[in-house]
């Protein structure tokens, strides 16, 4: 196993307090491509280097003792990973809650069946690996939850449980893909998400958000 790519500190305020911020490589797939669509121009870098480190599938870090298994799983987007860390996984966008399902895979660079694939790769940790949600939504009115295990997922999610097929998955999420509408704050997000957290700013140093006239 390797380690991920680390760059050099820079005098931010997350470095001042400590804190650093690792993103899976294929951020720079996620820059290139959103780079274009804001016309963010030659002055906004498309290497990661905005990040302090970037994952590979595999790679391995340090969380104090802990050595933690940094896992790509592309589908939602090209830059997706899931950590695990001991006894437990944390999946990101690439998994729901069991009656939640799975995230729209139709965002520039998103695929289909990539991410029947990456859910395989999470639902082949331990039946009692803990998973814990990026979102939750919950449906029909539940209560909002953010852990369930590899076996509650192998047999009840809604999309992926009970042995469907990548066949089965790919038909039911493009389909449904087409019905969602494009998420409220998805515009502002991925301008300051590709920036690990920082807000663009104009030539005068004003913070700035673009919005293209086509949309995405």
């Amino acid at each position: 196993m390797s380690t991920p790519t680390i760059f050099p500190p820079r005098p931010t305020s997350r470095r001042q307090l400590g804190g650093k911020i690792g993103i899976g490589e294929k951020i720079t797939v996620v820059q290139d491509t959103f780079g274009k669509i804001f016309n963010e121009g030659t002055e906004f870098q498309r290497d990661g280097s905005q990040f302090d480190a970037l994952f590979r599938d595999g790679d391995t870090y340090m969380v104090g003792g802990m050595t933690c298994l940094a896992i790509h799983t592309p589908g939602h987007t090209p830059a997706c990973m899931v950590h695990v860390m001991g006894d437990a996984a944390f999946v990101g966008d690439t998994l729901f809650m069991p009656d939640g399902g799975s995230a729209r895979a139709d965002f520039p660079g998103g695929d289909a069946g990539q991410l029947y694939d990456s859910i395989q790769k999470v639902l082949s940790l331990p039946d009692a690996m803990r998973l814990f949600m990026c979102h939750d939504y919950g449906p029909n009115g539940r209560d909002i939850r953010w852990e369930t295990t590899v076996a509650a997922e192998k047999a009840h999610n809604i999309h992926v449980g009970g042995g469907k097929t990548r066949d089965d998955f790919v038909r039911f999420r493009t389909e449904r893909d087409a019905t969602l509408a494009v998420p409220r704050l998805i515009l502002p997000s991925l301008q300051v998400n590709m920036r690990a957290g920082e807000v663009p700013k104009d030539h005068d140093g004003r913070p700035m958000l673009k919005v293209p006239v086509n949309g995405l």
